[in-house]
């Protein structure tokens, strides 16, 4: 079993700033990726961030040069820096590690963000 707490969410203004972690715990092996998700109010759930086994990464196009996916392997947590924050990013966000294949993924229970003035 795995698993995966988010922390660092809460309210911020239009263009602040906020650090999201995810800690892993368990048996963490076999690791394909670590991915950020939101999901906004009536809206599917959508792959924000992803950083894979070997260090590289993926943005979704909405949050390039706003938003950095970094991972501490010494602590089992993986970051996401959000910068010049908007309201199209208020949503709660999912940290899931993403197993090989043939192996079972897992999701953190959420951390909401919310954009307002």
């Amino acid at each position: 079993q795995v698993q995966l707490v988010e922390s660092g969410g809460g309210l911020v203004q239009p263009g602040g700033s906020l650090r999201l972690s995810c800690l892993a715990s368990g048996s963490i092996f076999s690791i394909n990726a670590m991915g950020w998700y939101r999901q906004a109010p009536g809206k599917e759930r959508e792959l924000v961030a992803l950083i894979r086994s070997g260090g590289s990464t993926y943005y979704v196009d909405s949050v390039k040069g706003r938003f950095t996916i970094s991972r501490d392997n010494a602590k089992n947590t993986v970051y996401l820096q959000m910068n010049s924050l908007n309201a199209e990013d208020t949503a709660v966000y999912y940290c899931k590690m993403i197993a090989v294949a043939g192996g079972r993924d897992y999701w953190g229970q959420g951390t909401q963000v919310t954009v307002s003035s």
